[in-house]
């Protein structure tokens, strides 16, 4: 019997993988055939209570059974920080917070509308990890490095900043380095999966390369007020090298496989929640999407790693200190004495004493903080100041060369860049980092002076 037939007999949506699952099994035991099958699963249906312990069609009557009497749990509650977070923000922070193995949920200031989870929300579950809750760019991440020289030469000397980023990286979807770069991590085992095995010479080629959307490499100044032990640096001003950028092709890859894996299981009673789909970390697929998760990790580290590595050789300068994180990413942690998988989709993570960088934009500080550990947040904070505008509304509004000149005017050359980057579409950085001063505290802040980012217009963040 096919899906088809196993439909018109009544079996429920979610009850047709057991259904199957029952007919191999009373094939192979050569019990049952065509019309003594059928008739078997028509009693199913009518009495399962009656064949919940049956050696092929129990858990067929076990899921009717369940079918029959669900009912789905109430979404569980969150917090939020921070104002302007607009209300399709919220309602879509409440659908994930509907997912029945959801045991707690955050949301942070500079959350906006994203693919499934917020961009800005933190969702922890038992067992299960959702491909989308983590993002298409598996590992988004800022990575800060301070150098040993004198700040006075990003503008004497503004010509050898700009071809250092110039020739240290690249820019754009699809991007690639003419070379290869070399890296431990393509030494790793990219046979955890089968998206990860068959994208490794693509993900090599765009190893040290900064992609497309909001993603960037600059220069600027760090000020600390005071000195920082852990950073290793006195009170003063420093020039640093900062970078955002993730996983590249190979991590979108990773996304949208598992994430169509997911959403082939999902029950149909769950059908709405669309690209919240999860895996069960039990299964084969949710291990499968760990490993490769988790190598995406290790590929988007070492993505910065080496784009700080060139850019800091051509500019000739010797790295003094560093901080980086992920911020699109899932993390088995333990809270309230239990293990959960804790999703940060555009969130930084933020325990006691763990260093991390907020930015803000091309025009705006970004800050390295230092984690609180509060615990009603999930141990997490902002991943920057977030949108309040959208792309296309940016591109219609804004033109770009106009704000590139006044940009320069105030001191910040922007290499290139899109209209729908311009400091303008996102909210507020300082205001931002009041409304988590429960959640991480500032260490050093970063004005960014020499900005390059892709002007091709395309999102992929």
């Amino acid at each position: 019997m096919n899906t088809t037939q196993l439909r018109k007999l009544g079996v429920p949506e979610e009850c047709l993988r057991a259904a199957i699952e029952g007919i191999q099994l009373a094939v192979e035991a050569e019990e049952l055939r065509g019309r003594e099958v059928k008739q078997l699963i028509g009693k199913v249906l009518a009495s399962p209570s009656d064949y919940a312990a049956h050696p092929h069609f129990g858990r067929l009557a076990c899921e009717v059974m369940e079918a029959a009497n669900f009912s789905r749990p109430a979404p569980i509650d969150y917090q939020v920080w921070g104002e302007e977070i607009d209300d399709a923000c919220r309602a879509q922070m409440r659908q994930a917070c509907a997912l029945p193995m959801a045991t707690a949920a955050a949301l942070m200031p500079d959350a906006h509308v994203g693919y499934g989870l917020p961009i800005g929300g933190v969702l922890a579950l038992d067992n299960a990890v959702v491909p989308f809750a983590v993002g298409v760019d598996i590992a988004c991440r800022m990575k800060l490095s301070v150098l040993d020289i004198p700040p006075s030469q990003l503008t004497d000397n503004f010509h050898r900043f700009k071809s250092a980023i110039e020739k240290g990286t690249r820019f754009g979807v699809g991007s690639v380095h003419e070379r290869p770069q070399q890296h431990d991590v393509m030494d790793a085992d990219w046979t955890v999966s089968r998206v990860t095995r068959e994208n490794r010479d693509r993900a090599w080629k765009q190893l040290g390369t900064s992609g497309s959307g909001n993603h960037f490499v600059e220069f600027g100044v760090l000020t600390l007020s005071q000195r920082d032990e852990e950073l290793g640096l006195d009170p003063g001003e420093y020039v640093a090298l900062m970078s955002h950028s993730g996983s590249r092709g190979t991590g979108a890859a990773v996304c949208d496989t598992y994430s169509n894996i997911a959403r082939t299981r999902l029950p149909k009673r769950y059908e709405d929640l669309g690209r919240l789909a999860w895996l069960d970390m039990e299964g084969e697929a949710g291990q499968e999407y760990w490993a490769a998760m988790t190598l995406m990790g290790e590929y988007a580290a070492a993505n910065h790693h080496v784009i700080h590595r060139l850019v800091s050789q051509i500019v000739g300068g010797r790295i003094l200190a560093g901080v980086e994180n992920h911020h699109n990413f899932a993390w088995k942690e333990v809270h309230d004495g239990r293990e959960l998988i804790v999703h940060r989709k555009g969130a930084t993570p933020a325990g006691l004493g763990v260093l991390g960088v907020i930015p803000g934009s091309m025009a705006d500080p970004a800050f390295i903080v230092r984690g609180k550990g509060n615990a009603a947040s999930l141990n997490s904070a902002s991943h920057g100041a977030g949108r309040r505008m959208s792309r296309t509304a940016a591109r219609e509004k804004y033109s770009w060369r106009a704000v590139q000149r006044d940009l320069e005017v105030k001191g910040v050359r922007v290499l290139s860049a899109g209209a729908d980057e311009v400091p303008y579409v996102y909210k507020n950085i300082l205001d931002v980092m009041r409304e988590q001063e429960d959640l991480v505290e500032t260490v050093a802040r970063f004005d960014p002076k020499i900005v390059k980012m892709s002007d091709d217009g395309k999102a992929e963040d």
